[in-house]
């Protein structure tokens, strides 16, 4: 609390005294939004790959910790890839 600088004490201090309101989305951004992750998790193609078993066990480890079948995590992986946002780390 003693790193605040003057700015973020005030904030904190409205904040405590209720005079702060959450700014969400508008309603018809939840629409689209909502429209868009329908578009993203329509599933209506079958593929099947050849792993080693070896990069099969790392991602169901992987899923396992994420908490998500590991069918998931690959099409979750492939998804980002295609759509520009899973990058190398450098």
């Amino acid at each position: 609390m003693n790193d605040l600088d003057e700015y973020e004490k005030e904030l904190l201090e409205a904040f405590e005294q209720g005079q702060l309101k959450t700014a969400g989305p508008a309603k018809t951004d939840l629409a689209r939004f909502k429209a868009a992750a329908t578009a993203t998790f329509i599933k209506d193609k079958r593929v099947n790959i050849r792993l080693s078993t070896p990069d099969l066990m790392d991602i169901q480890a992987r899923a396992l910790e994420e908490g998500m079948p590991y069918q998931t995590l690959i099409a979750s992986v492939l998804h980002k890839f295609v759509s520009g946002r899973l990058v190398e780390k450098r």
